[in-house]
């Protein structure tokens, strides 16, 4: 076994970039359920942003295109789910997981004349001297403008949840969504709204895979990332901050059983495969374990139907 392959500062920017996908999908889930819904279809909008973003890109020339065509069709998946759930009082649970079903075979679908094709580059940004700073410049400055974006992102949902008026009204309905309608509040509006939101960043999440983190287009290349960004929001307490460590420990994970396969560990190469999953759940269960739902912030009314009349 040879260590001296694995660099610490690429394997740390490395780090930040596998997260990516994750941390984007899981702080679009968190706003979904603080409103109250649960969407199991996380990994199905991931697999179709997927899709939607590297056949945008590739008949466009444009990344950011891409992008935005993947927002489009995970918010657009998303909105038939709340369709579902909101409007004809389907059961969240089950709508959820076929939608996940329904995303995976259409990306199929779609994807069948893109496979071998190359998208056109996601280049890094351009940062100047402080790109060039040791060891910081490699983990910090040399990244694609879609890794800030994430960042960005889990503040800004931050600052949302916690001190702006939408962002209380959110909560209000995701706690007790009777009190909010008595109050004159829209709640099946204002969950629509969060429905999309989360399919839109799930959608960009799946693009991050398919547009630079691969680079390419193979049949479900999301391989569960929607299913632990579930988790994550889960385990994470339905806290921005904890769900963003959540996102680097499984990123972590991910490169370092990378790394630690091309520095010839003596250790079968399908348990390392599977280490990121298991260590990851395990040391979020172990985070919110004594824990009450109180403690966990977990919404009141997650999960459960809303009908005006009621």
């Amino acid at each position: 076994m040879d260590l001296s392959v694995i660099s610490p500062a690429v394997l740390l920017a490395s780090l930040m970039v596998a997260a990516t996908p994750i941390l984007l999908a899981a702080i679009g889930e968190l706003v979904c359920e603080k409103s109250g819904v649960l969407n199991l279809g996380v990994e199905g909008m991931m697999i179709t942003g997927a899709i939607c973003g590297f056949a945008m890109a590739v008949e466009t020339g444009s990344p950011l295109v891409g992008f935005l065509g993947a927002a489009a069709g995970g918010a657009l998946l998303a909105l038939l789910f709340g369709v579902l759930t909101q409007l004809l009082l389907a059961n969240q649970v089950a709508s959820g997981l076929a939608l996940t079903l329904f995303g995976i075979g259409i990306s199929a679908l779609i994807g069948q004349g893109y496979r071998g094709v190359k998208p056109p580059p996601t280049t890094r940004l351009d940062l100047g001297p402080l790109s060039e700073i040791p060891f910081l410049g490699r983990l910090l400055f040399s990244h694609d403008w879609v890794v800030y974006f994430g960042l960005a992102l889990t503040l800004g949902v931050w600052l949302f949840l916690r001190y702006s008026r939408a962002g209380l009204v959110l909560r209000a309905v995701g706690e007790s969504h009777d009190a909010a309608h008595a109050l004159g509040y829209k709640v099946v509006a204002i969950r629509f709204a969060a429905i999309a939101f989360g399919g839109a960043c799930a959608g960009l999440g799946g693009a991050y895979l398919s547009l630079v983190r691969v680079p390419q287009w193979t049949d479900g290349m999301t391989a569960g990332a929607g299913w632990i960004a579930l988790a994550i929001v889960v385990f994470g307490s339905w806290r921005p901050g904890r769900i963003l460590l959540g996102a680097y420990l499984f990123g972590g994970m991910t490169v370092l059983q990378l790394n630690l396969q091309a520095a010839q560990l003596p250790v079968p190469v399908e348990v390392l495969s599977m280490s990121p999953f298991v260590l990851t759940i395990v040391v979020l269960v172990i985070m919110s374990a004594g824990r009450g739902r109180a403690s966990t912030a977990a919404p009141a009314m997650l999960g459960r139907v809303f009908h005006a009349s009621s």
